[in-house]
């Protein structure tokens, strides 16, 4: 399945994604989204962390703004400490 198709991901953020080498849901889930979210950012993009959160929460079903302040915290620590 494209990420195009997954929940939260718009034909922006899709075309990012695909560029960073993530194009399906499979390669997705596979890298996970905080590495998804690094790759778009090392491909030359600018993405928010609004990108992050639609990853994650697309993943589970779920609208981006479903995602808790802890969630969103842990989530910056771990962009933080990987980039």
């Amino acid at each position: 399945m494209d990420v195009e198709e997954l929940p939260n991901v718009g034909p922006v953020a899709a075309e990012w994604l695909r560029t960073a080498g993530v194009g399906t849901v499979e390669r997705l889930r596979e890298i996970g989204p905080v590495a998804a979210f690094l790759a778009v950012r090392e491909s030359g993009e600018s993405p928010s962390l609004n990108l992050l959160w639609a990853l994650v929460t697309g993943l589970r079903g779920e609208h981006w703004t479903s995602l808790s302040d802890i969630e969103k915290q842990s989530l910056k620590v771990e962009v933080e400490d990987a980039g």
